[in-house]
């Protein structure tokens, strides 16, 4: 496979799950400003901002945080280059980068995604509109990722397009973790401390783990029990331990097809040894923000591997 084809689905993929978890986001923004009162909710929308790395941007163009301000930014603002409107512009021009490479179901779920949420985006989205295009990034990634499994061959394409997947939905979760522990608090004194429930209620959302927390705790909102979910839980499909045991898996792959491990397989393992035998206690002790950080950076760097030992760039 050509490096730029193995780029394309790589990026293809990160970009759609980007896209996707940037909806739900939103979705939990709003769910939770909806709640508040008008300075609250605009704490609320800033910490929507921060999460997604645009305080910089966002602030060189608006004076407040108020939520239609916000998610038009996020969703369509020129102003922000790293918009969902762009996002998924780049998932498109990705996947006809990779057109040999992709059934005609995973282009098609793309293509006709990508018409439907363009219409949606070409004009400022109001609070009704919000739900609307929130729905259709979820059914987007949910048509796209069933179609890659349910069409295509588990060869080189299949693995890089996972890898990109995983990648970029660890990174998803690791950020929203840290915002709400780190920068929302007014304390670092309230680390495991019980905190608002409401707030414990977004990030599980955030990261579509509502219902299955609650199913596994009778719906008992509890942080240290969120945490050990999110970070431990091989069983939920956006914790971080699952998204790693399933990087590891499409990696392994990819170095049994070229005959050689590389320099990602190697940072792999050494990522694997610092979470295996992990508890949610040690990860306290540690300190959650530490563990966080320090899963970002390793996560980044076996991005950088990955394009460096298959010859493309991240």
């Amino acid at each position: 496979m050509l490096g730029r084809t193995a780029n394309g689905l790589f990026w293809m993929f990160r970009y759609l799950e980007r896209a996707e978890n940037t909806g739900r986001l939103l979705d939990a923004g709003l769910r939770m400003a909806l709640t508040r009162d008008v300075e609250t909710a605009q704490e609320e929308w800033r910490s929507v901002i921060s999460t997604l790395g645009l305080k910089t941007q966002y602030e060189a163009v608006h004076d407040s945080y108020d939520g239609q301000s916000v998610w038009n930014f996020v969703l369509r603002d020129r102003a922000n280059p790293a918009n969902v409107r762009e996002m998924f512009s780049a998932v498109r021009n990705n996947a006809r980068l990779a057109r040999t490479q992709i059934s005609t179901q995973v282009w098609e779920a793309v293509n006709e995604n990508w018409m439907k949420l363009d219409k949606l985006l070409a004009r400022p989205v109001t609070q009704s509109g919000l739900g609307q295009v929130v729905t259709r990034l979820r059914r987007t990634g949910t048509q796209v990722h069933g179609a890659l499994d349910g069409s295509m061959l588990r060869n080189e394409g299949y693995h890089f397009a996972r890898a990109g997947t995983f990648i970029e939905r660890g990174d998803s979760t690791s950020r929203i973790l840290d915002m709400k522990y780190y920068l929302l608090l007014p304390s670092l004194s309230y680390v495991g401390s019980s905190l608002d429930t409401g707030q414990w209620d977004q990030v599980l959302r955030s990261v579509a783990g509502a219902s299955a927390y609650s199913w596994l705790n009778a719906g008992q909102i509890e942080a240290r029990g969120i945490v050990e979910f999110l970070v431990l839980d091989e069983r939920f499909p956006r914790s971080l331990a699952f998204c790693r045991s399933a990087l590891r898996d499409n990696l392994a792959a990819l170095a049994r097809m070229h005959g050689s491990e590389g320099r990602c397989n190697a940072l792999m393992q050494d990522a694997d040894k610092h979470i295996s035998d992990l508890t949610v206690e040690r990860i306290f002790d540690q300190g959650l923000h530490e563990f966080l950080i320090d899963f970002m950076a390793r996560n980044s760097a076996i991005a950088e591997a990955i394009g460096e030992d298959y010859r493309f760039l991240a």
